[in-house]
């Protein structure tokens, strides 16, 4: 494991590692799938440490505004140490503790996946819009679209059974244009529309990708112990090598599920 890694708690775990490797790229491509410009204002659902917020305060200049909401308060203690002109508050998405019609755009990215209920969170979102506002929500896309964790996780089942495997698998969960469409319906948004994004994965090295997950807790960290990390760590050199690009960083594929949907004028 880095020692740097080891020292942090999971938010910063987040923000220094999975930020960078996955998640920073995308706050650009949700901001622009809400079409998010100066002046908006914005709210963010599970904003994390902010990577996706940032992106949407830069779209919205001086002139707009930024809201950013998560029900966990170590990942906004790290996102509030950003220079980032956020109003930052700890909520649930099922429950936004927010007017009705605040809003010129909702986005959330990688956290619809873990809500406890997903369309009641969507109809929130839905709430707090203007009429004509738009929305915005990005998911992991299947598992199987992302050939390195496949790979990866493949590898936990051969090694500590399938339980395992399926737990690493979770965040992949919605990634299914079927299941998000059963989500918006529930949630009372017929016309959303669905669109696969391409995206990437890059770590410095295998190292790193499995140090990171044995670092954060809210993945495997919280479920092998070190000797099967260790284990890992010597098995997974052999099932990620096809990732290995010429200096030895790793990369491949993640796509994205993209919801996008618009409030009527009257509701």
């Amino acid at each position: 494991m880095h020692a740097e890694a080891e020292r942090h708690n999971p938010a910063e775990i987040y923000d220094t590692f999975f930020v960078p490797a996955l998640f920073a790229q995308w706050g650009p491509v949700v901001a622009a799938a809400a079409g998010i410009g100066p002046g908006d204002r914005v709210l963010d659902v599970a904003c994390g440490t902010g990577a996706l917020t940032r992106a949407v305060a830069e779209c919205v200049g001086k002139e707009g505004s930024v809201v950013g909401i998560d029900a966990n308060p170590e990942m906004l203690a790290v996102a509030r140490r950003k220079p980032l002109h956020v109003e930052w508050i700890e909520a649930a998405a099922e429950a936004l503790p927010l007017d009705d019609q605040s809003f010129d755009a909702v986005v959330s990215q990688f956290g619809l996946m873990f809500f406890t209920d997903p369309p009641a969170a969507m109809r929130e979102m839905m709430r707090v819009l203007r009429p004509g506002g738009r929305l915005a929500v990005a998911v992991c896309d299947a598992v199987e679209n992302a050939p390195g964790y496949a790979a990866f996780a493949e590898l936990l089942d051969r090694l500590f059974g399938k339980g395992i495997g399926d737990a690493f698998r979770a965040p992949f969960a919605l990634g299914n244009v079927g299941r998000l469409r059963e989500i918006t319906r529930k949630a009372g948004i017929p016309d959303a529309t669905v669109t696969r994004h391409k995206g990437k994965v890059r770590f410095e090295s295998i190292v790193d990708l499995v140090s990171t997950e044995r670092a954060c807790v809210w993945t495997l960290g919280g479920i092998l112990d070190e000797d099967q990390f260790t284990r890992l760590l010597r098995e997974a050199e052999t099932a990620l090598r096809p990732f290995v690009i010429a200096d030895g960083r790793v990369e491949f594929d993640m796509p994205a599920l993209v919801v996008t949907a618009q409030k009527g004028e009257v509701q």
